[in-house]
């Protein structure tokens, strides 16, 4: 069950409870570079990337943003750091949305200017509470009152989120989705878990500064893909030390994983043993190649299941349910496919694989 939340528009992407979780990622170009951010958001789109989100710090940059907006296959949030007038300069750019922190926009009259821009221009804001901007002296408090460092730190970071959803509202803002991250995924999860309880807001999920592609995907998978089987979370990012294109990647696959998007065909394949003679991650490989190639070609892919096993054992035995598999033989020479468990026959490893691709395509 997902989590009841309000709804709206980022663009043409829905946000909230009513529409599918969507994924985000940022730009890595300086928002200068228009025709280098068109170039990487068009990959991003093309990989499944549903919103970007671009850095834009300086209002006298406007005029690239508005171009980049315009030509954008996906709604473009500008991301904002500290300076109301970039936010101001961001709305009237076009942007679908911002991401602000307004707790850090010091005069009252700046975050009023910004929150009626918001409301003439009705795009939604994405406010947050990021570990790394709550001050040590607010953890030192709230530790010597009895609490622990991490339930510490949950407890700013909720408030902190609440506090900045209070100033938009207070404004007649009501188009606002809520990020709370942290670097630790137990903290993360607690404070969005607690946020989540206690309000109807939209909710991004990321786990912050995450690491490498292989760390960092564990940790957002973790993170990320816990709080989704609870029912919480709208929109995700996954923070990778690497390309965006693979943060959508990874993104995919959790979603995937936690049966909230549609990554037909599935492709299962086993760990390896000693009974396999065959070169297992590169069948693996190759059959994935394939399935990118024909989806992005936009051929038909007419099974639901795929299984790449390393062995005539595991092949159509434990991967009977597949709707289609390819499996290596005792001798290591021949590669046999099978189909519900059935077996079509034993081929050499390149005839196997084109008859294997053919098949891709044939219904049952």
């Amino acid at each position: 069950m997902r989590r009841l939340t309000r709804n709206f528009k980022l663009g043409k992407v829905g946000i909230g409870s009513s529409h599918p979780v969507s994924i985000q990622s940022m730009t890595t170009i300086p928002v200068s570079d228009v025709e280098g951010n068109l170039a990487q958001i068009g990959r991003l789109h093309s990989v499944g990337c549903d919103i970007v989100r671009l850095a834009f710090d300086r209002a006298e940059e406007a005029v690239f943003l508005e171009q980049i907006v315009e030509r954008s296959p996906l709604p473009v949030v500008a991301d904002i750091q500290f300076d109301a007038a970039s936010a101001i300069a961001a709305i009237k750019s076009g942007a679908a949305g911002i991401r602000l922190n307004p707790g850090l926009i010091k005069e009252p009259a700046e975050l009023w200017e910004i929150a009626a821009l918001l409301l003439k221009y009705d795009i939604p804001v994405r406010v947050g509470a990021n570990s790394g901007s709550i001050g040590t002296n607010e953890i030192r408090l709230r530790t010597a009152s009895g609490a622990g460092h991490d339930e510490a730190l949950c407890d700013a970071l909720v408030e902190g989120a609440l506090q900045q959803c209070r100033s938009l509202e207070s404004f007649g803002v009501r188009k606002i989705k809520v990020a709370l991250k942290a670097s630790s995924v137990g903290i993360t999860v607690m404070a969005c878990r607690k946020f989540a309880a206690a309000t109807d807001y939209p909710l991004h999920l990321g786990v912050t500064e995450a690491g490498t592609a292989a760390s960092g995907s564990i940790k957002s998978a973790v993170g990320i893909g816990s709080l989704l089987l609870d029912g919480i979370g709208d929109t995700i990012r996954v923070s990778l030390t690497a390309s965006p294109e693979e943060e959508i990647s990874v993104a995919r696959r959790i979603l995937a994983s936690c049966a909230l998007r549609d990554e037909t065909p599935e492709i299962i394949s086993c760990p390896g043993c000693g009974r396999t003679e065959i070169d297992l991650p590169g069948m693996v490989e190759q059959v994935e190649t394939l399935v990118e190639t024909l989806k992005r070609s936009n051929s038909p892919i007419k099974v639901g299941k795929i299984a790449v096993m390393g062995c005539p054992v595991n092949g159509p035995g434990e991967a009977k349910d597949a709707d289609l598999g390819i499996a290596g033989s005792r001798s290591g020479e021949q590669v046999i496919l099978f189909r519900k468990g059935k077996v079509l026959g034993a081929f050499s490893p390149e005839e196997g694989f084109s008859r294997f691709a053919g098949l891709l395509s044939e219904a049952d």
